[in-house]
């Protein structure tokens, strides 16, 4: 018997559990996404008919309602021709915060390169760090570890429950942040082993999207800042190491960005996510650059 989909709104009040694949860095900037989209498309030729299906449905499928939007907002939505599996929403909540902490100067470099040269330190590089204080190079290595944890435990989070929301909130705090980004996964539908798309295929079109859309040149050079991630889950998951938010409300100041994923079906109530709540890391990470 072939595998049966299942959509979010099927499993919304029921735990998931889910062995997540290892998370393989993909994408980290607009400067050298195109190149990095093609080597993605290169490295999974037998992906190369989804792309040209992923990127058919997000020209002619329905687009999403900016329903909440203020004005100054904007909204990113992609509409995928097929379930997902859970393993890629988590990738494509991890590999966005990575996008978004580079692009907006928390990260002197791109996240797959910063973890080649600080934690495994080249000749070239070591001669580089010789040269830099102690004292920064430590702070480095601090902002990477703690960074690594978030992503570590976003994919524990995605293993325990389904993710609906994920918040990527710059500068300020949870509840007035100077910035912040809304992936939208709710409209997903998950599919079994064999069933689901290409993730490497996904993630060429979700940051192609965010690449034409060019949803980071208008804003102005960011400080280094303090970056809180947050994700709704159920609030029976048990999860242990993000805190629980009850009473948690999106901040409705602050200039906003929203990523809208979809399968292309119909919208899916918003009752479906009454047993969910937001989940705060305890650790906000601190943004650095050389």
């Amino acid at each position: 018997m072939m595998p049966r989909e299942e959509g979010f709104i099927q499993t919304g009040r029921r735990r998931e559990e889910v062995v997540m694949a290892e998370p393989k860095p993909e994408v980290a900037a607009v400067d050298a996404q195109l190149s990095e989209l093609e080597r993605i498309e290169d490295s999974e030729g037998s992906c190369a008919s989804q792309t040209e299906l992923l990127e058919s449905a997000s020209a002619h499928g329905p687009s999403s309602n900016p329903e909440h939007l203020c004005p100054g907002d904007s909204m990113v939505p992609v509409v995928f021709p097929g379930p997902v599996s859970s393993e890629g929403c988590c990738r494509f909540a991890c590999e966005l915060l990575k996008h978004i902490m580079y692009q907006r100067q928390q990260l002197p470099l791109p996240y797959d390169q910063l973890t080649v040269f600080y934690s495994k330190p080249s000749p070239q590089a070591e001669d580089i760090v010789k040269k830099k204080a102690e004292r920064s190079y430590k702070k480095f290595q601090q902002a990477l570890v703690e960074l690594e944890g978030i992503l570590s435990h976003l994919e524990s989070l995605f293993a325990r429950t389904l993710v609906p929301r994920v918040l990527i909130l710059l500068g300020g705090n949870a509840l007035c942040p100077k910035e912040f980004y809304e992936l939208d996964l709710a409209r997903l539908t998950l599919g079994r082993m064999g069933q689901s798309l290409s993730t490497s295929a996904c993630l060429r079109r979700l940051f192609r999207a965010l690449f034409m859309a060019d949803a980071f040149s208008e804003l102005k050079a960011a400080p280094a800042m303090g970056t809180i991630v947050m994700a709704q889950g159920h609030r029976e998951c048990g999860e242990d190491w993000f805190r629980p938010k009850l009473n948690y409300q999106v901040p409705k100041r602050g200039h906003k960005l929203t990523v809208t994923l979809s399968c292309g079906g119909p919208p899916i109530p918003d009752s479906t996510w009454d047993d969910y709540i937001w989940f705060q890391a305890p650790v906000t990470l601190k943004g650095f650059r050389e």
